[in-house]
């Protein structure tokens, strides 16, 4: 039916290249970001899933950086007492030498005071190793059983997660505190020089400091291989959540070109229906001619 008020051809026509320009531009706007969800509209329940993996995602990054400053801390602590175990295997050639009586006095003499040195700077080691402007151990002179400064000398807690359950507490105050103790047995004034037997009870005592030496490193490299496994597991974890994530939220390239072409015919097409439809109201004016 030919008609002047209703034109069905020209509004068909019309809608038609509305939806056609509405799907072109999401389209163009998947293809120009990348990303398939652009908005809630895109997809409500898959931006509701994406949000919550790109949360988790962020904070598996922050707990790997976490990981990797803990690390660092605890070698450092490892990498100072590797040399006061250096100068404990020094200490003990001093002692042994001292301990022969084809040593003078004079001689033990020379031999206390490189063991006295030596001392110092163990005290120097315990008191000023830190990381980041924070002491790590704790100072042998003036040292009290049981009381340790430092930050291992108290527990510590790394957050390993991006959830408030994956957290790694350690605690190395017990083991600082013994080899604090161990090596305030090593300062006496005299420790070498007195006399053979003196000298030689000087050997126990760092045969034992280089015990708890050994234990706190020990205890120090079990942790540094615990955070190593956990860091590979978190980056297995990030990696396998990222492909999650882009698999939700990623354009498909390749299907957003084709629907770009095919909108676009569509638009085109409707433009030139439309076209055609509005010279319909020409031809009911030639009917009355």
């Amino acid at each position: 039916m030919l008609s002047i008020f209703t034109n069905s051809a020209a509004m068909s026509s019309t809608n038609s290249m509305n939806r056609a320009t509405g799907a072109l531009n999401v389209a163009m706007e998947r293809l120009g970001t990348g990303k398939r969800i652009n908005s809630a509209a895109d997809d409500a329940a898959g931006l509701q899933i994406a949000t919550r993996l790109q949360g988790q995602t962020n904070g598996m990054g922050v707990a790997m950086n976490n990981i990797n400053k803990a690390t660092a801390m605890m070698q450092t602590a490892e990498g100072a007492f590797d040399e006061v175990n250096n100068i404990l295997f020094r200490m003990k050639d001093l002692a042994t030498q001292a301990a022969d009586d084809t040593n003078n006095a004079d001689d033990r003499k020379s031999l206390q005071g490189e063991f006295d040195a030596l001392n110092a700077e163990l005290n120097n080691i315990m008191s000023n190793t830190s990381y980041g402007s924070e002491q790590l151990l704790s100072a042998v002179s003036g040292a009290v059983s049981g009381t340790v400064d430092g930050k291992l000398g108290k527990e510590m807690q790394f957050q390993i997660g991006a959830s408030s359950k994956e957290t790694l507490k350690v605690n190395l105050s017990s083991e600082l505190g013994s080899v604090v103790m161990a090596l305030s047995g090593l300062t006496s004034a005299s420790a070498i020089s007195t006399n053979a037997a003196s000298a030689n009870a000087m050997l126990t005592s760092i045969t034992g400091a280089l015990d708890k030496v050994g234990g706190i490193r020990s205890a120090l490299g079990a942790n540094i291989n615990r955070l190593g496994h956990t860091a590979a597991n978190l980056a297995n974890m990030r990696d396998n959540t990222q492909l999650n994530l882009g698999a939700i939220q990623d354009a498909d390239f390749a299907a957003e070109a084709s629907q770009m072409s095919r909108q676009n015919m569509l638009t085109q097409s409707s433009q030139a229906m439309l076209k055609q439809a509005n010279q319909m109201g020409s031809m009911v004016l030639g009917m009355l001619g």
